[in-house]
């Protein structure tokens, strides 16, 4: 099964263009899900969502629907996974009231450069030490920026775990084509895409998401093989969209879905 949705539904820029003019924002989530069956929220990176702000995203979704999060900062930014566990289980136990409507949580790290005290090493340690920590039941995802770090040792940490390796459309990341050659990816029974683009690009030429202002349609082919194989493997495949990606991500889902339908099975 594929899923598209974007990386958030609040933005006001949407308003007239995605959403019907004059909705207000209260009413965003429900229309967004007369659209698209997933999404990504940005919000529970910033903070845990209280249980009443969750109970209230469930009452809008209807069956079938998946809300994936990411997990707060405080985890992988501020302690780096270390001493995370209380944070952890403030989080799932807020997300928990999504009931069937729970879809995956991810983990998101920073680049880290050289010189940082965070190394390659030093990350699958807290890693390893951190993956078995984390309770049966969900799916988990997680994200790197450092593309020297997709290789065994790590792969094999995730699958170890049953946690999906996040790919990622980013420039300091492999291009499609460089991930479909790559070693073995896939590290969990699902896969987790995450369309991001170039922010600091992007937001030289416009800070305003309500229409696309990149041509990614050159891109977007390149994705084809690689979501067909992974559904081809019986994967489950998330995918969600950012505004920088290509000025709306809504749209963006819009032209995945016409090009994949105009894109023939090999």
């Amino acid at each position: 099964a594929l899923r598209l949705g974007t990386s958030s539904w609040s933005s006001s820029d949407w308003n007239g263009v995605f959403y019907p003019e004059g909705l207000p924002p209260g009413g965003y989530l429900r229309h967004y899900a007369t659209r698209f069956r997933t999404v990504e929220v940005d919000a529970t990176f910033y903070r845990i969502p209280s249980e009443s702000m969750v109970m209230k995203w469930r009452r809008e979704l209807p069956d079938g629907f998946l809300l994936a999060a990411k997990f707060p900062r405080s985890v992988t930014h501020d302690k780096g996974l270390a001493g995370a566990g209380d944070d952890v289980t403030a989080f799932l136990r807020a997300m928990d009231h999504l009931g069937d409507r729970l879809g995956p949580l991810l983990l998101q790290f920073p680049y880290f450069r050289k010189g940082s005290e965070t190394t390659e090493e030093s990350f699958r340690e807290r890693a390893s030490r951190f993956l078995p920590t984390l309770p049966g039941g969900y799916r988990f995802a997680l994200e790197v920026r450092n593309r020297t770090w997709l290789r065994a040792p790590l792969l094999d940490l995730l699958r170890k775990h049953g946690v999906a390796l996040a790919l990622i459309d980013h420039p300091w990341m492999p291009r499609a084509g460089d991930y479909q050659s790559r070693e073995d990816l896939v590290t969990a029974d699902f896969s987790y895409l995450r369309w991001l683009g170039d922010r600091y690009a992007i937001e030289k030429r416009t800070t305003s998401w309500d229409k696309v202002i990149i041509d990614r349609s050159r891109e977007m082919k390149s994705w084809m093989p690689v979501v067909r194989k992974l559904l081809g493997r019986g994967q489950t495949v998330f995918g969600y969209f950012n505004n920088h990606y290509a000025g709306h991500a809504p749209a963006s889902v819009e032209l995945f879905e016409q090009i994949w339908s105009e894109t023939p099975e090999p």
